[in-house]
C-alpha cells in the first residue's frame, strides 16, 4: 500500500526548533514558576505527496506536534512554514484561512468530533461555508459523501444514525470536503474495531492517491504506519529521537527506545502442532 515518494519532492510542511512548555504548579510561595515540558526542539520536513506516521507512546508528545503545525496551539519556541509560507499561530482566525484551506484534520473519536444537532450535511459542509468557498457547496457535500463510500441521500441524516465506522466516514469526508493539501489524522483508526480499522485504513490511501493529499498520521498502532506511510518518526518525551524511511525504522531502528517500542508489540504464540 506504500507509495514512495521522491526525496527531491518540494517540502510541503516544515518546522524547526517546535518546543511547548506549560505553565506547572508552583509548590513554594516564593519559588519561580516551574513548566512542564510537551515538546522540546522538533525538526520536520514533510515532502508533498508523502504519507509521514507519527508513533511513541501516550504522553510522548504526537498530538502536541501536529496541533502546533496546523496551528491549533501557539509554540514557545520555533517556527513553520506551509508551502514556503510562514505560519503564525497567533494571528486572528480570518488570517489562518489561507492555511485552514490547505489543511484538514481527523480526530480520533467518531463519537465526540461530531456534532449530534447537525445533519450530516451540515456537519461535512461546515468548512466550505466557513471559509467561504465557491462554487455548489451542496453538490460538493454530495460528491464527497461518496468519495467515502457513503450514499449521498444520507446528507439529511444526523450522525446518531450510523455506525462508528460510518461516522468516521464522515468525519474524513468533512476533513477533505476542501480539498486540502495536506491531511492530519491523530489516531483516527484507534476507537473502531479490527474490521472497520482495515476499511477506513484501505479509504485513506485511496483518497491520498485520488486526491494527491500529503498524509501525516498520529498512530498508536504500527502495523497501520507500516503500510501507510513512506516515512515514520519515532516521538519520546517530547523529542523525535528517530526517523526515516519506514521500513528502515521499523526493520533495522537504530535508537534503543524505538527497538524496545517495537519489541513490545504482542505476537499471538501459534500452539505447537501435534504430530
Amino acid at each position: 500500500m506504500n507509495r514512495q515518494r521522491p526525496a527531491d519532492a518540494p517540502v510541503l510542511l516544515r518546522a524547526r526548533g517546535l518546543t511547548r512548555r506549560y505553565p506547572a504548579p508552583r509548590t513554594g510561595l516564593f519559588q519561580r514558576r516551574p513548566f512542564t515540558t510537551a515538546l522540546e526542539d522538533a525538526d520536520l520536513d514533510v515532502r508533498a505527496g508523502s504519507a509521514v506516521g507519527i508513533i511513541g507512546e501516550s504522553g510522548s508528545g504526537k498530538s502536541t506536534l501536529v496541533r502546533l503545525l496546523l496551528a491549533l496551539d501557539t509554540p514557545t519556541a520555533g517556527t513553520i512554514e506551509f508551502d514556503g509560507r510562514p505560519v503564525d499561530p497567533r494571528a486572528s482566525a480570518r488570517s489562518l484561512h489561507w492555511l485552514r484551506r490547505r489543511t484538514g484534520i481527523v480526530f480520533q473519536d467518531p463519537y465526540a468530533s461530531l456534532d449530534p444537532r447537525m445533519s450530516v450535511g451540515r456537519v461535512i459542509g461546515e468548512p466550505l461555508w466557513a471559509l467561504g468557498t465557491e462554487g455548489d457547496r451542496r453538490a460538493r457535500v454530495r460528491e464527497v459523501l461518496q468519495d467515502v463510500g457513503l450514499e449521498p441521500e444520507m446528507a439529511s441524516r444526523f450522525p446518531h444514525e450510523f455506525s462508528g465506522g460510518q461516522r468516521q466516514r464522515i468525519a474524513i469526508a468533512r476533513a477533505v470536503v476542501h480539498r486540502p493539501r495536506l491531511l492530519v489524522g491523530d489516531e483516527p483508526l484507534s476507537a473502531l474495531d479490527v474490521t472497520v480499522r482495515a476499511q477506513i485504513l484501505e479509504l485513506l490511501a485511496e483518497l491520498r492517491q485520488k486526491d494527491e493529499l500529503t498524509l501525516v498520521l498520529v498512530s498508536h498502532d504500527i502495523g497501520v504506519v507500516q503500510n501507510l506511510c513512506d516515512e515514520v518518526l519515532v516521538m519520546k518525551d517530547g523529542r523525535i529521537v528517530e526517523e526515516g524511511p519506514t521500513e528502515k525504522v521499523l526493520l533495522q531502528p537504530q535508537a534503543a527506545y524505538t527497538r524496545r517500542l517495537l519489541a513490545s508489540i504482542p505476537v499471538i504464540e501459534h500452539p505447537p502442532t501435534r504430530p
